[in-house]
């Protein structure tokens, strides 16, 4: 069988940089903690761990004090910051870059609605660390919204500014996009731009990734997508693999690989989400050409 890697596939900039900052302070530092997962895969997370990355939560930052906290790149609400000042802690902040703009935008448009008795609404997981850090710019009144019952917590008739979390699929954030206006148009029989500013503030990096998987899992008779299960955008671009390819197939590293997805395959293609680290794709073909060799002997 010929295995290839997608090479769009791996860690985007902002997880890039975040390890890398990481690694480049356990170098200097005795001990650095870091406020959640670094990133949502738990074989990276271990990797991490072992260099000396103590993973906490926000709970236990409120008992720290004199030491070194890493914000991951889903960015952090404005609270981390001032117990950060409360509790002589020193933070690394390594906050996407796309996720600190949009964190901006957030809070100027919070203010606007605030003055216009709007409403903010955030298409998103509710509780991904991202969405915490965004809720946070609106003295958490922000909506945020996954399902279509979440709709019903929106007031219609007062006006709407829309965003989406950053790693949210472009197709999802625009059916939501088309069944706000449609509700705004049955509460007041018109819209207008008052009435409903959609905001598309997907990072491209990611959604430019949807049609080049479509691509790649077409080429290639099945497809093995390596993510960890905590994922959001994980199992977004997995849905895009599987449209495409019904032989598509989720695993999280190469011990849970099954010898009969390849039966009849001459193509196979290892591909992930932006925060799966190449190295595991790699040991996952490497794993694959091992089963190849089992089945010649």
């Amino acid at each position: 069988m010929e295995v290839v890697i997608d090479k769009n596939s791996g860690y985007c900039f902002g997880v890039e940089f975040a390890i890398k900052i990481a690694e480049d302070e356990m170098e200097v530092s005795d001990k650095l903690y870091c406020l959640g997962d670094i990133v949502h895969n738990d074989m990276e997370v271990r990797r991490l761990s072992d260099k000396g990355l103590v993973v906490i939560d926000r709970e236990q930052l409120r008992g720290l004090s004199d030491c070194k906290v890493l914000i991951r790149a889903h960015g952090e609400p404005p609270e981390t910051y001032r117990t950060a000042i409360e509790n002589n802690i020193e933070l690394i902040d390594a906050s996407c870059p796309v996720v600190l703009k949009l964190q901006h935008r957030v809070k100027t448009a919070f203010d606007k609605m605030e003055r216009e008795t709007g409403q903010i609404v955030i298409y998103g997981k509710k509780g991904h660390a991202e969405v915490i850090g965004l809720t946070g710019q609106t003295l958490e009144k922000a909506i945020v919204v996954m399902e279509d019952k979440d709709l019903d917590k929106i007031d219609f008739s007062r006006p709407v500014t829309l965003f989406s979390q950053t790693t949210k699929s472009t197709k999802g954030f625009y059916e939501l996009k088309g069944k706000i206006e449609e509700r705004i148009r049955k509460e007041k029989g018109e819209l207008s731009e008052v009435d409903f500013n959609a905001n598309d503030s997907i990072c491209r990096q990611v959604s430019n990734r949807e049609p080049q998987l479509a691509k790649f899992a077409a080429e290639n008779d099945v497809i093995i997508f390596v993510s960890g299960k905590k994922s959001s955008n994980g199992k977004a671009l997995y849905q895009v693999c599987k449209g495409i390819n019904e032989r598509s197939y989720f695993v999280e590293n190469e011990t849970e690989l099954d010898l009969s997805w390849f039966e009849n395959a001459e193509k196979v293609g290892i591909c992930g989400a932006t925060s799966t680290p190449m190295w595991l794709m790699e040991r996952v073909m490497q794993h694959i050409h091992s089963l190849e060799e089992g089945m010649l002997i």
